[in-house]
């Protein structure tokens, strides 16, 4: 694959391209080694552009979604080309006065308001459905620590009055359908709270323990189509409240709490066969460790596929809390259909991480992926990447405190990857401290970002450089950067936010 191409001229490249054709489904792959010869090598600084929350491009690249300042409007562009003409050698003169300016590069398709008066846009939460271009977002209203206990809610986790899921066909803005939830929490941050699989979307109440399964039909309305938490099946609550009117009332732990009891219990019975040892046994794994067990709460969920679920469960502290690394947290496969939880694993276990290694595409695999999206680079599908994991395996002082914090990014979240090709680690080595494709802030660095070929280790194919030209700021203002790569153009906008200071937005592209 990497011989494929000899040259590294782009027009000697296409002519191979003519006259070789690689191997059977190797295709992409192939095409996408041009990227090291079509590279965002021109920076225009310090843009003069609206003063938006840009968000990300959606992965097929047609939309750039973004927000007012205010939390209150949903902005939708769509990418364009910068285009100009001149009588002599273009590449000898400067740009026109028009390229300095954010409407060459983007055309505003609308501005919706989507917030009312009390409700905010969460700027960090967005799913786009490709196939059918709906958008997902949520609104909430302020978060309350200080909430009234309520009648089957978790104490310790923070309630929000309101908070409401929109669907938007991103195509000309029109509101479809809502979801709201009231008196709730969900982790709406880098959209943790809910993920998207095909036309199935689950979202997760902390507050109340539930797992909410909604179809997302092609007519774009929102159907709830299951609910797991209290009750497992359809007619759990119809049969415990028929056997409470006979007599047989009491106090009933969740479903989901339920099934993760009792996997556990017949999990740590079978490992020991002689009978007399395992009631020993029973005692000191199961029945001492049992109110940890019961006050395990979820975490966090994602879809493996249409019919299994991939759950987190954790302390309350935990599910709150920003850094989970350190605590102790348990994963399960919970089978929807017949409401059974088919494995668990601690978050230390090596055979979750062997399985984390081997197979992590498997986490994050959705059949309506883009063609870009399905070729984002990971340790099972890039032994340039697997490399780099084993290394840091080996510098680790702990294999188990490694292991955990390599767990701490499961269940995966989902669409927090950028599907750009200059992110493929088969094509391109980067500093991942400083950029990556995953969708956080980054410290601001002084220094421009190198982009150097794998294929030629000495060679930097390009640079991207946060902030202004000058590089003259005050060092002691907290700064961070973050990066919008479009999923197939070359090219990328670098933001730099300074406290107290305007927003700085670099636009990088191959001229």
């Amino acid at each position: 694959m990497a011989r494929f191409f000899r040259s590294s001229n782009l027009a000697s490249r296409v002519f191979d391209r003519q006259l070789l054709s690689p191997r059977p489904g190797a295709a992409v792959n192939t095409i996408r080694q041009f990227y090291e010869n079509l590279v965002p090598s021109y920076t225009i600084y310090d843009i003069d552009c609206p003063d938006y929350s840009f968000r990300k491009f959606t992965d097929d690249g047609k939309y750039l979604v973004a927000f007012s300042r205010n939390h209150q409007d949903l902005i939708v562009y769509r990418p364009i080309w910068l285009t100009y003409s001149c009588n002599e050698d273009c590449d000898s003169h400067d740009l026109p006065a028009k390229s300095k300016k954010f409407d060459s590069f983007f055309k505003q398709l609308y501005s919706i308001p989507l917030a009312s008066s009390n409700e905010y846009i969460c700027k960090d939460f967005f799913l786009y459905m490709e196939c059918n271009q709906f958008g997902l977002f949520a609104t909430s209203t302020a978060q309350s620590n200080d909430s009234t206990a309520t009648e089957g809610a978790i104490h310790g986790v923070p309630s929000i009055e309101k908070i409401t899921f929109y669907l938007v066909r991103l195509e000309d803005g029109v509101i479809l359908d809502e979801k709201a939830f009231c008196n709730d929490f969900i982790n709406l941050a880098h959209s943790i709270g809910a993920y998207l699989y095909e036309d199935l979307l689950c979202i997760v109440s902390l507050r109340y323990q539930t797992v909410h399964i909604l179809q997302i039909r092609d007519s774009g309305n929102l159907v709830e189509v299951r609910r797991i938490g209290a009750f497992c099946r359809e007619d759990d609550e119809l049969f415990l409240h028929s056997h409470a009117q006979t007599g047989y009332g009491g106090s009933f732990l969740p479903g989901i709490k339920q099934r993760l009891l009792s996997y556990i219990f017949r999990k740590t019975r079978n490992e020991v066969p002689d009978q007399t040892l395992r009631v020993q046994h029973l005692k000191k794994k199961f029945y001492f460790h049992f109110q940890d067990y019961v006050d395990l709460i979820i975490w966090k969920v994602q879809f493996l596929d249409r019919h299994h679920l991939f759950i987190k469960f954790g302390s309350v502290d935990g599910g709150v809390s920003r850094s989970t690394d350190q605590n102790l947290a348990f994963f399960a496969v919970y089978n929807m259909e017949t409401t059974d939880i088919v494995s668990l694993y601690e978050n230390s276990s090596e055979e979750l991480y062997s399985l984390f290694e081997q197979f992590y595409d498997h986490f994050h695999a959705n059949p309506q992926d883009s063609s870009h999206g399905k070729f984002i680079s990971s340790h099972s599908n890039d032994v340039h990447a697997l490399d780099q994991l084993r290394t840091i395996k080996n510098k680790a002082s702990s294999s188990s405190q490694f292991v955990k914090k390599m767990m701490a990014s499961l269940p995966y979240t989902c669409q927090s990857q950028s599907p750009s090709p200059y992110f493929d680690l088969s094509l391109f080595r980067y500093d991942e401290k400083l950029i990556s494709a995953i969708d956080r802030h980054r410290h601001w660095t002084e220094h421009p970002i190198k982009f150097i070929s794998v294929r030629q280790p000495n060679v930097v194919k390009f640079k991207i450089k946060p902030g202004s030209d000058s590089g003259a700021s005050d060092s002691r203002a907290k700064r961070i950067s973050s990066f919008l790569f479009h999923p197939f153009f070359p090219l990328a906008l670098s933001i730099q936010q300074t406290y107290m200071q305007p927003t700085v937005i670099n636009i990088h592209f191959r001229r």
